[in-house]
């Protein structure tokens, strides 16, 4: 992801994120809109075939609109750790429950297969 500050001061910023779709998007405005600084998040896509995300946060004054989004993006890197850790010992129980072995998937990741 590659982020440009399009417009504004710091409290209300849009940014420009290249290469991302309605997934990000979408994540980071729900994360947003939980930060009760944050008075205003939305994004909207240009033209589908575009690949860039325009996503507009307006902060209450308290935090810049720069700090909202980093941390609605270290919020959203650890839900996505807990998912995969959440994943990861419920695919090895199943695994034991089925009397199968598998390597786990961080170990397949650090031999690259």
């Amino acid at each position: 992801m590659s982020a440009t500050v399009a417009t504004g001061a710091d409290t209300g910023v849009t940014f420009a994120l290249e290469d991302e779709d309605h997934t990000l998007a979408n994540s980071l405005r729900f994360l947003l809109n939980k930060n009760p600084h944050v008075s205003f998040v939305g994004y909207s896509i240009p033209h589908p075939s575009e690949k860039v995300v325009n996503l507009r946060i307006q902060t209450t004054g308290e935090i810049s609109a720069v700090e909202a989004l980093r941390q609605a993006c270290q919020s959203l890197k650890q839900v996505c750790e807990h998912i995969k850790a959440t994943f990861e010992e419920e695919y090895q129980e199943h695994l034991q429950q089925a009397g199968g072995t598998d390597t786990s998937m961080a170990d397949r990741e650090a031999v690259g297969t």
